[in-house]
This record gives structure tokens, sequence and C-alpha cells, in this order.
């Protein structure tokens, strides 16, 4: 007589199995870390808290020292600022040639001495252009809430939509009091709500650095306000000269002619030290650094440049850009099957125009495919696997794929589907 098939015994036969073979050495594959906190941190020694560089497009990692560690980020603040601002703009929420009139409480921060800024004045008003560049440029504290005004109406209804982007973004970890990057206490009024008044913002190096892509990527004409070394604000009659705190750029203290620096934004607290994310386009690629936690004895203490230029001289020196048109194709990575095709194969390639950072050791750039099988119909453009990357056996990696960097592959032909009668004589031949 055949037994009764028993649910219950055959869960602890696999239960039994999964023991065994953990006992034997033989344990269920687990997922790799799902971020990277150090990358080749041994080649470069950085005197910084913590540490990024990458590739502005792919985000390839080409450098990282503790780059997920929170850490308070002062002034570095502003880009999400920015980034709302511009998003408003583009969506017609307010103009360039809005105009603003900043709060009795604004004013006060304004014209607070301890902090940057521009002199701010009750009754006055002021457009959008004005406040976004003494955002950017002086680092204007009062600016900056006024643009968190104009955008959402409040200081704690704009840090909520600041929060809410960045969430967006993937980075789960900030902590966001105030737009401006002051420590909450110092805001007055404009203070957040039911936190300690010493309470600042924190990020990682890595999150900055995505903040800092998705900026540039989104809204590259940020580029055009972040690269003026100076300029003046100007206020019914009376001018304030600003000068940006980036002293990377032309004609300020940390000019280096082979870098030609042109943003994003420093940041300093007596609790952040020394920050700043820098951006730099050289040899037909653009990289974004970060460094966080330098050395800042003062205000003339140039440390956080210095120790960039260490950091950007170090990438253009150990990796070379390979830049890839749209369309370029692998000779390992050719084509994919596809499944009830005309064709059984499909040649791919590159979806878009790419630049890989090739370690400088003698390392020959591979690719492989991620997903080697598509079914049909398929048509010509169609995003249908990705690349991976290796340097030698060395697996490229980047900030959102740390076990791999992926670069979408495009279908260079259509391939349409065959119809019931091919497929079942496949079928029986063996045929694909």
């Amino acid at each position: 007589m055949r037994r009764k098939f028993s649910f219950k015994k055959a869960a602890m036969i696999i239960v039994a199995a999964v023991s065994l073979c953990s006992f034997m050495g033989f344990a269920a594959p687990v997922n790799a870390s799902s971020t990277i906190s150090s990358y080749r941190q041994d080649k470069l020694n950085l005197n910084v808290k913590s540490a990024l560089a990458i590739d502005s497009k792919t985000g390839q990692i080409l450098y990282a020292k503790n780059a997920d560690k929170t850490l308070p980020i002062a002034s570095m603040t502003k880009l999400v600022t920015v980034y709302l601002t511009l998003q408003a703009i583009k969506n017609k929420q307010i103009s360039w040639t809005t105009k603003v009139k900043p709060t009795a409480t604004i004013v006060k921060v304004a014209n607070n001495s301890e902090y940057s800024n521009v002199p701010l004045k009750k009754g006055h008003s002021y457009t959008i252009k004005q406040l976004y560049q003494a955002t950017l440029i002086e680092s204007a504290n009062g600016a900056a809430m006024c643009l968190a005004q104009a955008v959402s109406g409040s200081q704690v209804a704009f840090v909520k939509k600041m929060r809410a982007q960045v969430k967006k973004w993937g980075i789960n970890d900030a902590k966001i009091y105030t737009v401006c990057g002051l420590p909450n206490g110092n805001l007055g009024s404009d203070a957040y709500p039911g936190v300690s008044k010493n309470a600042e913002n924190t990020m990682s190096a890595k999150d900055m650095a995505i903040i800092g892509q998705r900026l540039i990527n989104d809204f590259p004409a940020v580029l055009k306000t972040t690269s003026i070394a100076k300029l003046v604000f100007k206020d019914q009659g009376k001018t304030t000269q600003m000068e940006n705190f980036n002293w990377m750029l032309k004609g300020l203290s940390q000019y280096d002619a082979n870098l030609k620096v042109d943003g994003l934004k420093t940041g300093t607290t007596d609790a952040a030290g020394a920050c700043f994310i820098g951006t730099i386009k050289k040899n037909g690629s653009r990289i974004i650094t970060v460094v966080m936690g330098a050395r800042h004895q003062d205000g003339t203490d140039p440390s956080r440049f210095v120790q960039t230029k260490k950091l950007m001289n170090w990438i253009f020196s150990k990796y070379t850009p390979v830049i890839m048109n749209a369309g370029t194709t692998f000779n390992q990575a050719k084509a994919v099957s596809v499944t009830d095709g005309d064709q059984l194969t499909t040649n791919v390639g590159l979806k878009s125009k790419t630049t890989i950072w090739d370690p400088v050791d003698g390392s020959k750039i591979s690719a492989s495919l991620t997903k080697k099988t598509v079914n049909a119909p398929v048509t010509k453009g169609q995003t249908v696997t990705d690349y991976e990357f290796k340097s030698g056996k060395e697996q490229l990696v980047s900030l959102k794929q740390p076990n791999g960097m992926k670069v979408a592959a495009k279908s260079l032909q259509s391939n349409g589907k065959v119809n019931i009668f091919v497929r079942i004589w496949r079928w029986i031949t063996g045929a694909r």
C-alpha cells in the first residue's frame, strides 16, 4: 500500500539536509555587503575622517575611506537645498525672478557675523537668483533659509521635503534638521522642534557623493555658478563682495592649473571640521570627490583642499579613463541568446556613452553579461541585459552596485518571434 505524502516529514528532511550541508562546510550562499566603506584605502593615506571618489555618471568607486561612516556635513547640506530649489523652478513653482522677503528670524541669522552670510535686510526683497548665487558662492546661511521659505513656506516644511528627497535617492541614514547646515540651535525660532540645540545634519561621504551626482546630472548648469570665484551681491545700492569658499577655483589661494575644479561645496562647523565635495572634468571624464573631517585649525587652514588635491592627483595617476561610445561591443560578450527569436542570437552593445576607469596596473578591462538569454521579440535599441566589468581579476564596483558595477547593454538589431510551428520544429529537432 502506498504511503501518504507528509509535508511535515518533507520539511524535516529539508531542514536536516541544510543543517548537514552547513555542518560539512557547504553553507548556503549569503549576499555580500550592500555597501563599500573602504576601497583601495591602503593605497593612499588621507588625513581625513572619511573620503570617497567616484565617476560622476556611473558612480564607479575609485577610492573610499570610511565612506559609510555618518558624520556632520555642515554647509554641504546646501546642495540638497539648491537641488530642491532648482526642482521647484523646473516645476514652475517659482522662477529665477520670484522675490522673497526674509523673516525676522532669517534676518537675524543673515546678520550674525559668526556665520557665512550676505547681510539680508528686513523689508527688502531678493530674487531667487540672488539667493541661489549667495548660497553656492558665499555659503550664505540666511540666503539658503530664504530659498527654503520660498519653496515650502517654512524651514520645518522644507526640512521634511529634504528628508523625503534623500530617501528617494536611497539615502536612509541621513539626519537633517536645518536647511543650511548650521547646528539646530543657531536658527532661533526656526530650529527644528523637539530636537537638541546641538543637533547637526549628518550623512556619510557616500551619501554626499550621491547628492553631488544627482545635482550635476539632473541640473548640470549648477556648475556655471559653483565655478564662480567672486561675485558682487547687490542690495538696493549697497554691494557685498562674495568670495567662494572653494579655494581651488581660479583666482583663489588653492588653485592648481592641473586641477581645474569647478565645484561643488565646502562645509565647516566645530563638529564637522573641514569638509569639501569637489568635482573636476579632466581627460573628457568627470569625477566627484568627498573629504570629511579634515583638519580645521582656523579660517585660513587649507587642509581640506590639500587632501582633495592629493586624492585627485592620485586618481589621475592610478587610473586611465576609457571612454566608450554607445553601441561599443566586446568580443567576450558580444551577443545574447534569444528564445523563440527569428535569429538564435542578437548582438548587443553599450546602451549609452560610458567611461570606465581602468586601474593602471597592467591588467586589462574585460566585460561579461549578467543575463545571457532573453525572450523574443527584441527591438533595436532595447535594453536587454547589463555588462559587468573587471580589471584583470578585480571586479569593478560602484555606489549602487558594490558587488559588481553594471552598465546597461542594448540590442543592436531587432529580432522577431517565430510562429508556433517553427517553435514546435525547434523543440523536436533540439534547436532553440
